[in-house]
C-alpha cells in the first residue's frame, strides 16, 4: 500500500531531453511538455518541494558532436545552451497549468533565466516554487546527469527521481534481449561495478558519497511520478 502522504519532503526530477520530442525524433512537442507538466504540476499540488535538471539530447548532444570532429568543450557549451531552451520550455507547460516555476542557470542569461544561486533556489522551493535547473554545471565535461545529482546535494533533495523509457534497470538492454533481469534495489558500488546505465559514474559517486537516493523509473506510464513520491514500490531504487 502507498503512503497517505508524500515519502519526500524535497526531490531533483531528472529529465532526458528526449522526453520533450515525442514520437518527433527531435525537437519539442508541446502536448508531450504539457504532458509532462501535468504530472510533475500534480506532485506540487502535493506540497513537495519539486525542482527539475533536463537533458537536451533532443536537441543537441555535445558527446557525439566531439566524435565528429568538434571540440569538446565547444560541444558540451552547445548542449548546455540546448539545456536553457528545454528548460523554458518546461517552465512555460508548467505557468500554463498554474504552477509558479523560475529557471536558474549555470551559465549566465539574464534575459531569459536567473542566474544558480543555491540560497536563492532554496528559497524559491520553500515558498513552493517549482526550480528547474539549466546549463548543466556550467562546465564542460560533465553530464546533466552529474548536474542533477550537484544540485540534489546542494540543495538538501531527498532523493533523485530519474524518469527513463523503461520501467527500471535491467542487467542488458530489454529492448533487444528478451532475457534482460531487472532489479528492484541496487547498491552505488553495484551500479558501478556492473557498469549499468542508470547514471554516468561521476553522478553515481556523487550520490553515493553524500548517500543521496535515486529512484529510476518509468515516465511514460501516467502518474509514475506521483506514485514514487507516495512511497510505492515501483521502478528500481539505487541506495
Amino acid at each position: 500500500m502507498s503512503a497517505k502522504k508524500p515519502v519526500y519532503k524535497r526531490v531533483v526530477i531528472k529529465l532526458s531531453g528526449e522526453a520533450l520530442q515525442g514520437r518527433q525524433g527531435y525537437g519539442v512537442d508541446p502536448k508531450v511538455a504539457g504532458s509532462i507538466a501535468d504530472e510533475i504540476a500534480e506532485v506540487h499540488r502535493l506540497g513537495v518541494e519539486t525542482a527539475c535538471v533536463i537533458g537536451a539530447g533532443n536537441i543537441f548532444r555535445g558527446l557525439q558532436a566531439s566524435r565528429a570532429g568538434m571540440d569538446r568543450a565547444t560541444a558540451d557549451y552547445i548542449g548546455m545552451l540546448a539545456t536553457i531552451i528545454n528548460s523554458l520550455v518546461l517552465q512555460d507547460a508548467l505557468e500554463k497549468r498554474d504552477v509558479p516555476t523560475r529557471v536558474q542557470s549555470a551559465i549566465e542569461i539574464h534575459e531569459l533565466a536567473e542566474p544558480y544561486i543555491r540560497r536563492r533556489a532554496v528559497r524559491h522551493l520553500e515558498k513552493g516554487r517549482v526550480v528547474v535547473f539549466a546549463g548543466g554545471t556550467g562546465n564542460p565535461y560533465f553530464t546533466t546527469d552529474t548536474a542533477a545529482a550537484l544540485r540534489a546535494i546542494e540543495i538538501g533533495a531527498d532523493s533523485i527521481l530519474k524518469a527513463t523509457k523503461v520501467d527500471g534497470v535491467y542487467d542488458r538492454d530489454p529492448k533487444k534481449d528478451a532475457r534482460a533481469k531487472k532489479f528492484n534495489k541496487l547498491s552505488y558500488l553495484d551500479v558501478l561495478k556492473r557498469r549499468l546505465q542508470v547514471m554516468d559514474s561521476t553522478a553515481i559517486s556523487l550520490c553515493m558519497d553524500n548517500h543521496l537516493p535515486i529512484v529510476v523509473f518509468n515516465l511514460v506510464r501516467h502518474g509514475n511520478i506521483r506514485r514514487v513520491i507516495m512511497g510505492e514500490r515501483i521502478g528500481t531504487r539505487v541506495e
